[in-house]
């Protein structure tokens, strides 16, 4: 067993199923020290894997990291997310309307401000709720920071459609806003898009963007590639979803016919994608209509 793996996966069921470290432990019947050393790849025993798999509401198997993991709250699936890029080289996106490893400061200041606003309409509540949004907002950070270490190779295909509504509703443009923030929301979602087109129009080594014009995608996913191994990752979470949000069932795989399927269909939309010079343009047009 590959018991960092396994501690790995244990910490992000661990933020799914919302229950406290010390919680698990004492169920468990152990400090929650020791539940931190799993985490972070002790030597656990197979019966501790069923009870842990058992306070989770999983499979054993999932926590074996064998099959697919299911997670349906933004906080587990963000930080298994931020584990596999840790060792992945290659990443291969569809999905919209922004890359996030790619985005600027701006756009989680933006964000942040719009989940203060969130916690401070929810009355009693709100302590809870800004807990939340910081426990994720420090997951994506770390993942961003760990991208620009390592700079991976990219290339996402993002959809027009949903780049036309970003920058009309700005960033969290889904979620209510002082007309102050949603003010600052589009200026910072005027403000990426024009980083991509400059991205795209630069050609940099180890990053693409190419823009989807016709029919929107159904599914966002990513193909993401180590030297050893590829994870398919299926997204309903975009990086501006509320930490509260129920919007579907992410998914993480490592099953060859899943990771080759996808392959299959972004690379047919990459070959149609709209890229260069030509994307810049196109992304220009979008900018000057929403001024």
């Amino acid at each position: 067993m590959r018991f960092t793996e396994i501690g790995q996966q244990l910490r992000a069921y661990r933020l799914e199923s919302g229950l406290r470290a010390e919680e698990i432990a004492a169920r468990l019947g152990v400090s929650r020290a020791a539940l931190y050393r799993y985490e972070k790849g002790e030597v656990i025993k197979l019966d501790t894997i069923k009870r842990l798999a058992e306070l989770l509401k999983i499979s054993p198997l999932s926590l074996l990291g064998i099959g697919v993991e299911y997670y349906n709250r933004p906080v587990g699936f963000f930080e298994r997310l931020r584990q596999v890029e840790e060792t992945a080289d290659q990443l291969l996106l569809m999905e919209g309307p922004v890359c996030y490893l790619t985005t600027s400061d701006s756009f989680d200041s933006a964000l942040a401000e719009v989940f203060d606003e969130v916690a401070e309409q929810t009355g009693s509540d709100r302590v809870a709720m800004r807990s939340m949004a910081e426990q994720v907002m420090g997951i994506q950070s770390a993942r961003k920071r760990m991208y620009n270490m390592r700079r991976p190779s990219i290339i996402a295909m993002l959809p027009l459609p949903a780049i036309e509504r970003f920058l009309a509703g700005g960033v969290a443009g889904t979620i209510q806003a002082s007309e102050r923030v949603r003010r600052i929301c589009r200026q910072v979602a005027a403000a990426e898009v024009e980083n991509i087109a400059q991205i795209m129009e630069t050609e940099p080594m180890g990053l693409q963007f190419g823009l989807l014009t016709g029919s929107e995608p159904t599914t966002s996913f990513g193909v993401l590639r180590a030297r050893d191994r590829a994870n398919l990752s299926i997204n309903p979470f975009r990086a501006d979803t509320h930490p509260s949000a129920h919007t579907g069932v992410a998914m993480i795989t490592g099953a060859d016919e899943a990771v080759a399927a996808h392959q299959r269909v972004a690379e047919a939309n990459w070959r149609e994608a709209l890229k260069g010079p030509a994307g810049a343009a196109r992304l220009r047009a979008l900018l000057g209509a929403n001024t």
